[in-house]
């Protein structure tokens, strides 16, 4: 045997001594991986696994192995199926429902990009058997919902959670949508400076709530529209005004998941409402400008009372003008509410 023979000899002895001692670490994985309440395995099929990690194992250690987890606290469990005798992984921190509820949650909110909501999912799939990561994976896709396009929105939330925690000021820049769906910085560009103290969740979106000195009062802003966040070492302000918030006055309702006869809408918009038309239905919006002052938005909603209730509340910021018969039921809705309020005269 020259040299590099022994070498490798070697390297493939100290590789079978490592997996050896390893060999709790991948009877677990194999348990949290490739069983569940409806994948069992049997003794074989255990062993089979540990020889594909590189383990050679017999029924009698892999018996005592099982014994040595189930005293750490696995939940394995043990059954007799005709002669058969299976295992399988009996509980887990999370049950599938409950990660079920946690991937809709990180696919809905519109403050997570779509890379980010995916690592996020990825993450949350490892937290079930291949089995059950299959059914996680058919939820993501279930419905395509509305994302913002900020990557940077973990770090600005970091930096967020470190300024309420420390009682610090921030100093940051905010945009608005335009017209031509481009980021438009408000003030000019001109860094804003608050003092933040909570974070709040609305309409699938992440808000800070802060004190503006200039304004001594409580302000809210879009996380997702928040860029170059910095912390400062100035003292936060406004406690007081803080603690006599109430919650229910920073929750904006919009219209929702109301039943409709789904329709392409025209909306004819003044120009200020351009952040509110891509906040709404997304970057994926047809906008078109009609003159100086106004632009077209084509919008696929579920025509609903919600529906029109939010576009009464916009004013004559924006109107309905196709198609006909929406623009009609918009009439009917306007001469209604009209007539109720003539009414209580």
């Amino acid at each position: 045997m020259d040299t590099r023979q022994r070498f490798a000899y070697r390297r493939r002895i100290v590789s079978k001594s490592t997996n050896q001692k390893l060999k709790l670490n991948y009877l677990f994985r194999i348990f949290w991986d490739y069983t569940d309440e409806q994948h069992k395995l049997t003794m074989a099929e255990i062993i089979s696994h540990l020889s594909a990690c590189g383990v050679a194992a017999e029924r009698k250690s892999v018996y005592d192995d099982i014994e040595l987890l189930r005293t750490y606290g696995v939940d394995i469990i043990g059954e007799r199926t005709g002669k058969s005798y299976l295992y399988y992984l009996g509980s887990r921190e999370f049950e599938l429902a409950e990660l079920k509820v946690l991937v809709d949650l990180t696919q809905s909110a519109k403050f997570l990009t779509v890379s980010k909501s995916s690592q996020l999912i990825s993450k949350l799939e490892r937290l079930c058997s291949h089995y059950e990561a299959g059914q996680l994976q058919h939820q993501v896709y279930v419905s395509g919902r509305i994302k913002t396009e900020n990557e940077s929105i973990y770090y600005t939330v970091d930096i967020l959670h470190q300024a309420i925690r420390t009682g610090v000021q921030i100093t940051f820049q905010y945009f608005n949508w335009n017209v031509r769906k481009e980021k438009e910085l408000r003030r000019g560009g001109a860094l804003y400076r608050v003092s933040p103290w909570t974070l709040s969740w609305d309409d699938e979106n992440y808000y800070l709530v802060a004190y503006d000195d200039e304004a001594a009062d409580l302000h809210y802003y879009r996380v997702d529209k928040m860029l170059k966040v910095e912390l400062t070492d100035i003292p936060r302000n406004g406690r007081e005004v803080y603690e006599r918030m109430d919650p229910a006055s920073y929750t904006k309702k919009r219209f929702g998941m109301f039943n409709g006869q789904e329709e392409t809408v025209t909306l004819l918009c003044r120009n200020s409402l351009s952040g509110v038309i891509v906040d709404q239905f997304g970057q994926d919006v047809v906008m078109i400008p009609q003159d100086e002052e106004h632009f077209t938005a084509r919008v696929h909603v579920a025509v609903s009372s919600q529906f029109f209730g939010w576009v009464m509340a916009l004013g004559e910021d924006v109107l309905v003008t196709e198609p006909p018969q929406v623009v009609s039921q918009m009439r009917e809705e306007a001469e209604k509410l009209f007539t109720r309020y003539n009414e209580r005269k």
